[in-house]
């Protein structure tokens, strides 16, 4: 799995991080979304969807 994010959209909401913190975190200077992980493993597949999922600027998609 792969994990794409837009920055240039991401207005740091930090759903991501509370759903994933393996995965994503937020940079203090630019107050957005970091990637921890570009490809983390299958299984935090669940909780990078929920962070897709509730990201409300839909920044974050998954490919293969």
């Amino acid at each position: 799995m792969k994990v794409i994010v837009d920055t240039k959209i991401c207005e740091a909401h930090g759903d991501c991080v509370l759903a994933a913190p393996e995965v994503f975190d937020l940079d203090d200077d630019d107050n957005v979304v970091v990637l921890l992980q570009e490809e983390p493993g299958e299984g935090l597949r669940d909780q990078v969807v929920e962070a897709a999922r509730l990201c409300p600027v839909s920044a974050i998609r998954i490919g293969r």
